[in-house]
């Protein structure tokens, strides 16, 4: 969870620092956030509910569910996920527009 934490913090800083999505359009983002998290977590109860997901068991957990077999890090995870994702995205196109301008 601390690494989680960490990672995040770090998507954070440089989102504020190149102004790549939150700090870019705050509302949009929120929107593209929850969406695709939630689209991610009705995939993993959907894997959870065919038996193809499973929670393991590491002393690096917290040991709190959100569900059966869905640890509260997964959240936590796919809100990196999306985020990073959205990061990436965000760099992409503030360098191509720098590569573009004259």
């Amino acid at each position: 969870m601390v690494a989680l934490a960490v990672a995040l913090t770090g998507m954070v800083l440089l989102d504020r620092r190149f102004r790549l999505f939150f700090w870019k359009d705050a509302r949009r983002a929120a929107i593209v956030t929850i969406v695709g998290v939630l689209f991610f977590l009705g995939w993993d109860l959907a894997g959870i509910r065919l038996g193809i997901f499973f929670r393991g068991e590491t002393t690096f957990m917290t040991g709190i569910q959100l569900a059966h077999e869905l640890p509260i890090e997964e959240l936590f995870f796919l809100t990196l996920l999306c985020y990073l994702t959205m990061n990436a995205f965000g760099a992409i196109v503030w360098l191509l527009d720098r590569r573009a301008a004259p």
